[in-house]
């Protein structure tokens, strides 16, 4: 029986098979995950309605099972039809979620566009696609190494 929250079978294959410095994404529910992907990344569907599920409950579920060094966001832009003037409320539930897995990460912001080109490299294994429907709640996660 696993122990960590993280159970569905394709998510846990791919990570389990993913190593240092590969990436996943958990994808918001306006991201373009058909066509802004890693080359050989699979592509899980989690966007059951709008809102179901969230990145910031992947997230967690991620963090439970998977050594993660580094978080990458989406620079929210302040000159688009759907510009911030100031980071995303999202950002803050996923510095607590960080801080409740006992991680000393930060969230480090990539410009929109050098984002999609991050995810379309062939390090990028994964996209679990949410219906999270926040603005800029795209999260880049960087497997790290075991330590234990």
């Amino acid at each position: 029986m696993l122990k960590s929250s993280l159970i569905h079978p394709e998510i846990l294959a791919t990570l389990a098979a993913a190593g240092h410095h590969a990436t996943v994404l958990i994808a918001d529910g306006n991201y373009p995950a058909s066509t802004k992907k890693g080359p050989q990344a699979k592509l899980v569907h989690l966007n059951l309605a709008p809102g179901v599920v969230t990145c910031n409950q992947v997230l967690a579920a991620i963090l439970s099972a998977a050594p993660i060094d580094i978080i990458n966001t989406m620079m929210y832009e302040a000159d688009d039809p759907y510009a911030l003037n100031e980071a995303p409320p999202v950002w803050d539930e996923y510095r607590k979620t960080i801080a409740a897995a006992s991680l000393d990460l930060k969230l480090e912001p990539i410009d929109k566009w050098k984002f999609y080109e991050a995810v379309a490299t062939p390090d990028h294994v994964l996209t679990i696609q949410t219906a999270d429907q926040q603005r800029f709640a795209n999260i880049l996660l960087s497997v790290g190494v075991r330590t234990d």
